[in-house]
């Protein structure tokens, strides 16, 4: 594995990855390297250590030597001319009355080349712009229009907890969030309520999203059947913060009981006690044990990824709750009773229905919009 130094260009901003050569780089430090903008002043973020070749973007470039006092003084000699030429650009674009927000200038370390960054609602025709201000500041002039998010990251500002923003103090890249975040951690689902400063979703929502993941491996789904001693119950809410699972029974008796007073191992997730298990996408929950083991990603239409773990024929079942038992054994105990009896009203049915019980006839479990239902289907 090549030996690397990480090295970031600005503020916050992404790490690149250089060969150290013999030079001896501490984090903290400045160095001057070579970009594909050419030579650039950047600090060293991430001291020499060993990567592997799929992390790296070859050809792997070197650090060209350490900053100098004279690279200092020409970087904030820089930093003196972004000053400026930042306001030459915004009057400049006043004058030819263009749809723009004016960011940020970026002078390369050579001084030849400024780079603007600005945001716009479209598309905009800025090449009158550039000539201006190129003759103006005698220099080449480019202008890259930037999204919402990366404008933020420039602005700054204080997030609704308080906090400076994250991508203004330690994001160096945005990584991709979307409504399934929000769905697993259980928030009601009002964009409103989790958008950032720059109008799309927090980042924060991927922070403990598969601490989220994890958990629910050990827990049942909404909607999934539970046996209580002798009542039946279906889960209305489960909080993986504090182990607590809302249950609601037939008679509409919300009860709040922890996770850990229920014996969850074995039984299907998604549906209960009333699944056999014979669903390509059901999944049997784990233990506690297993309750810390590797999130995936998945895509959005996807509700979870299924788990090649089987139920454990040895566990003990708890007093609170019954394994679900393969269709054959029900049978059997069902005929040792009484031969001529029907089963029990809302016992696992024969022909495999997961339906969680019957009242005045109908099935007790509803259905989600378009007939499916809540506990089936095929994903689509």
């Amino acid at each position: 594995m090549p030996l690397v130094a990480g090295v970031s260009f600005r503020r916050v901003g992404k790490v690149y990855y250089f060969d150290p050569g013999e030079l001896q780089l501490h984090e903290g430090g400045f160095v001057i390297a070579e970009t594909a903008r050419g030579v650039e002043f950047g600090e060293v973020v991430l001291e020499p250590r060993e990567l592997p070749d799929s992390e790296l973007v070859a050809p792997l470039k070197k650090v060209v030597r350490l900053a100098t006092g004279d690279d200092l003084e020409r970087e904030a000699s820089n930093r003196e001319r972004e000053t400026h030429a930042y306001e030459v650009c915004e009057r400049k674009i006043t004058e030819h009355k263009l749809p723009m927000k004016l960011l940020e200038a970026e002078f390369a370390f050579d001084g030849s080349q400024v780079t603007f960054s600005f945001s716009a609602d479209g598309r905009v025709d800025f090449r009158d712009l550039v000539k201006d201000v190129a003759g103006a500041l005698k220099a080449k002039v480019q202008l890259h229009q930037i999204g919402v998010r990366d404008e933020a990251k420039l602005i700054g500002g204080y997030g609704t907890c308080g906090r400076p923003l994250c991508c203004a103090t330690f994001l160096s890249a945005f990584d991709p969030i979307s409504m399934k975040m929000a769905k697993d951690q259980s928030l009601f689902l009002n964009p409103a309520k989790f958008s950032g400063a720059c109008g799309k979703l927090m980042c924060c929502l991927r922070y403990e999203h598969d601490f989220y993941k994890r958990s629910q491996k050990s827990f049942p789904a909404v909607g999934a059947i539970l046996q209580l001693d002798d009542v039946r119950a279906k889960v209305i809410d489960v909080n993986f913060i504090s182990g607590v699972i809302t249950l609601q029974t037939e008679e509409e008796v919300q009860l709040h009981m922890p996770a850990s007073k229920l014996n969850l191992q074995g039984l299907c997730r998604r549906h209960g006690i009333a699944c056999t298990m014979s669903e390509s996408h059901c999944e049997p929950m784990r233990g506690d044990a297993d309750a810390n083991g590797a999130a995936s990603d998945e895509p959005d239409d996807v509700d979870d990824d299924a788990d090649a773990d089987a139920p454990d024929p040895e566990a003990e079942p708890g007093s609170a709750v019954a394994f679900a038992r393969p269709k054959s054994e029900v049978e059997a105990e069902a005929s040792a009773k009484d031969s001529n009896s029907a089963p029990a009203n809302g016992d696992p049915k024969p022909n495999g229905d997961r339906r969680g019980g019957v009242r005045n006839g109908r099935a007790w479990r509803g259905k989600k919009p378009g007939g499916q239902s809540s506990g089936g289907g095929e994903r689509k």
